[in-house]
């Protein structure tokens, strides 16, 4: 199946309409730029310089969808024009065929014809020089180069200008698509940040509230009730602060709230008293120095997560907390009793886990938990240099 041209644009139907028409009022005001009497004109009947005009304004339909037929075509009706006495219309058409064929070709062909017209203009004009030894002659190369080389030469003036502006209008498209991908992934690490910090500052008192609630339920001694329900009401209030401290960290300053200070590796006595309030056995063997403030968050939470881990599953018995700064790294084992089988004391969804994991990735460290030797342990190692993350 032969393939259809292009529709012609509009414009290019008026150039070519327009073109006609005002050459065949050159035509019949008898403006013509060579006299009868000129040895190039050959064809000498009236109506001559009107086929080659006619055939030239054809091709302008053509200056889009097929710029390199229309030129081709064009030319010929130009060296066909110059047997007759002429139309200055069909040298103006040409000049734009030949621009349009720069302009709307192809690459390659906006790349040779420059250079194919260039060369012409000066063999145009040295050549006849030379053979007639007549300076006059090089009138011949500037006349190729004002009907062929100047509009070619336009036309890939024009067409660099337009292609750089699409390059750049592409890098901008490029930088906005690259401006949205790295909003969209702060927005995806804040949100999974966010998530972090109100699971670990809510989870181990809403797991303390659920355990002491059962044990409440379960158990008729007042006496020992009301103990749970004033373990309940502490993490009650711990919760909500904590949650009122979040809240005011989103905020950001917005003058209900100054926002509380984050955790520290200070606070872990304080979260080993809590711990100990809500049943569990715990020591703390914490040998470490300062430390860098996102090392000593990363840890405190880590620490706080498996605390809350140990009191939702594991098994009577003693939980060890160790810390240990060694080689620029600060190491932290938890260990806890473990008893395959054991049914869980309160609900958990599994995020724990992958919080501690990110947290220590985030600083370049490594995150380890599993079962062994009838022990639970949780082994992280933070570097306490910036480090790549994982």
């Amino acid at each position: 199946m032969p393939l259809a041209l292009p529709r012609p644009h509009r414009d290019d139907w008026r150039i070519a309409v327009g073109g006609l028409l005002g050459g065949v009022l050159l035509w019949g005001l008898g403006i013509h730029p060579r006299l009868g009497t000129d040895p190039l004109v050959l064809w000498h009947a009236p109506w001559a310089p009107l086929v080659p005009m006619a055939v030239t304004a054809a091709c302008e339909p053509l200056r889009r969808g097929r710029p390199r037929l229309g030129l081709l075509i064009g030319t010929a009706a130009l060296v066909l024009d110059t047997v007759t006495l002429g139309s200055v219309v069909t040298v103006v058409l040409y000049t734009d065929l030949m621009y349009a064929a720069v302009l709307y070709g192809t690459p390659a062909a906006a790349r040779r014809i420059p250079w194919v017209t260039g060369m012409l203009t000066v063999l145009g004009g040295v050549v006849p020089a030379a053979l007639w030894r007549d300076p006059q002659a090089l009138l011949i190369g500037v006349g190729v180069g004002v009907v062929a080389f100047g509009p070619a030469a336009t036309g890939a003036l024009v067409r660099n200008h337009r292609d750089a502006a699409e390059a750049a209008r592409l890098r901008a498209e490029q930088t906005a698509l690259l401006a949205e991908m790295d909003r969209t992934q702060a927005v995806i690490a804040e949100r999974a940040r966010m998530a972090r910090e109100l699971h670990d500052m809510v989870a181990n008192h809403l797991s303390a509230i659920a355990i002491h609630s059962t044990a409440a339920l379960s158990i008729g001694d007042p006496r020992t009730s009301g103990e749970a329900l004033a373990v309940i009401r502490e993490n009650s209030v711990a919760g909500l602060a904590e949650m009122r401290r979040l809240i005011g960290i989103l905020r950001d300053g917005s003058g209900d709230l100054e926002p509380a200070a984050s955790p520290t590796l200070d606070g872990l006595d304080a979260l080993v008293d809590g711990a100990r309030a809500n049943g569990l056995d715990v020591t703390l063997d914490a040998g470490h120095g300062p430390v860098p403030t996102p090392v000593g968050l990363a840890a405190y939470r880590i620490v706080q997560e498996s605390l809350t881990n140990a009191m939702k599953h594991a098994a009577k018995g003693c939980v060890r907390i160790t810390l240990r700064q060694a080689d620029g790294t600060l190491g932290i084992r938890v260990t806890s009793p473990y008893r395959p089988g054991d049914t869980p004391r309160a609900p958990g969804s599994g995020a724990g886990l992958a919080g501690m994991r990110e947290r220590a990735a985030l600083l370049g460290g490594t995150f380890e938990a599993g079962p062994g030797d009838a022990l639970w342990t949780v082994h992280a190692t933070l570097p306490l240099t910036e480090g790549e993350p994982a």
